[in-house]
């Protein structure tokens, strides 16, 4: 067999491996094994997501991610605790009344607290939508309400009008981010089917000027169609790269595109199919398709002049670009490689990915995964469609 031959064999081994890995779309599923044993590894009976990397912090993004899979599991009694624990801990007892301060954990006293107050958009964003669409589906309206409550607090603090460009939502309180007229904004931040579905929710809002937007700001601000971490606007100038928050004691990191700027392929990846949004957002971060044409992994760094850097990205990196990469038809062995890939890191022994599973990886598995097995998608108006209300 010629190499040419060899090399043909290869691609259809990894397209037949993906179309058979990604092939329980529309099916009737059985218990969602990652998530049960997720849950059993990084969440305590409280109701806390612990990060065993960082110290065994709790961050609100955390809580967000698993009050989503819950949901989308049908997971009510872990949902209630999950927001219960979070209500009280990071919410000051009530999330109607106050944002939840993104980061509970050990103090330098050694007293397990709240340590820092100040809200992560983001992780309000999703709270707001999974009480939203867990009161429609689970019939519940004291979800709803709350969600509703939540929404009016994240359009009060956390939207800010950026001169000659509109509406964007801000990364957390809108002072924090604004300085010397410069607007700061993480596309990660921004998963357009939430706002989707705020807009349907809260038509007087700012959510549908924030939809039209999402996609400007990934055009304008993406470098050779990757996407950077950190944003800074300029009235005068558009967008550029940004370095991150600087951690307490220590230097900001470069402004490049990696562990946040993953997401976004990811959330672009899982839009509706409908219409030309999804088309839209996947070609003004076209970079990523490209390179994965030529390479096995995704790059952990991006550099702000839109260059991928050597080193490969994690395991959750693969499980990110997958839907994006399905929505690509022309990238299939692409995905195939990254479904491969993936699989090759789960560790039988704990049934979680990697050989020191990271909190932050089966998350990005559990999205990528979920909607690719058809146990959650989203719907045109960013409404949550799950598996388990099909009969």
């Amino acid at each position: 067999m010629g190499p040419r031959a060899s090399r043909s064999r290869r691609r259809l081994i990894l397209i037949l491996l993906f179309l058979l890995l990604g092939a329980s779309g529309g099916c009737k599923q059985g218990p969602w094994t990652l998530w049960d044993t997720y849950a059993a590894h990084f969440i305590d009976p409280q109701g806390r997501v612990v990060d065993h990397h960082g110290a065994d912090r709790t961050t609100s993004e955390g809580q967000s991610y698993a009050l989503f899979f819950a949901l989308a599991d049908n997971d009510r009694p872990r949902f209630e605790h999950l927001l219960a624990w979070t209500q009280s801990n990071l919410a000051g007892g009530s999330l109607a009344a106050h944002l939840p301060g993104w980061l509970w954990g050990r103090s330098k006293e050694g007293e397990w607290k709240l340590i820092d107050p100040n809200p992560a958009s983001d992780s309000d964003c999703w709270i707001a939508y999974d009480l939203i669409e867990a009161g429609r589906l689970w019939k519940n309206p004291a979800y709803t309400n709350l969600g509703r409550q939540m929404m009016a607090q994240i359009a009060k603090q956390e939207v800010a009008d950026l001169p000659a460009f509109g509406l964007m939502l801000m990364p957390g309180p809108t002072a924090s981010f604004v300085h010397d007229k410069t607007w700061t904004v993480n596309p990660s931040y921004l998963p357009l089917f939430i706002f989707q579905r705020f807009a349907v929710v809260d038509p007087a809002g700012p959510w549908s000027a924030i939809v039209m937007n999402i996609p400007r700001l990934l055009r304008q601000s993406a470098r050779h169609g990757f996407v950077m971490d950190w944003v800074d606007y300029v009235p005068s100038d558009g967008f550029y790269p940004a370095p991150g928050p600087a951690p307490a004691g220590k230097d900001a990191p470069p402004a490049d595109g990696s562990y946040d700027a993953i997401r976004v392929y990811l959330w672009a990846g899982m839009l509706d199919g409908a219409g030309h949004t999804r088309t839209e957002m996947i070609g003004a971060i076209s970079g990523m398709g490209s390179y994965l044409g030529n390479h096995g992994a995704p790059p952990e760094k991006v550099s702000e002049q839109g260059i991928p850097l050597e080193h490969d990205g994690p395991v959750g990196f693969s499980a990110a670009v997958l839907p994006y990469l399905r929505a690509i038809p022309a990238l299939d062995k692409a995905a195939a490689q990254q479904r491969v890939r993936i699989g090759a890191q789960l560790d039988s022994s704990t049934g979680l990915y990697g050989k020191d599973p990271t909190y932050y990886d089966q998350n990005l598995v559990l999205f990528a995964t979920g909607f690719l097995d058809g146990r959650f998608r989203f719907g045109p108006r960013g409404e949550l469609k799950v598996e388990w209300t099909r009969s």
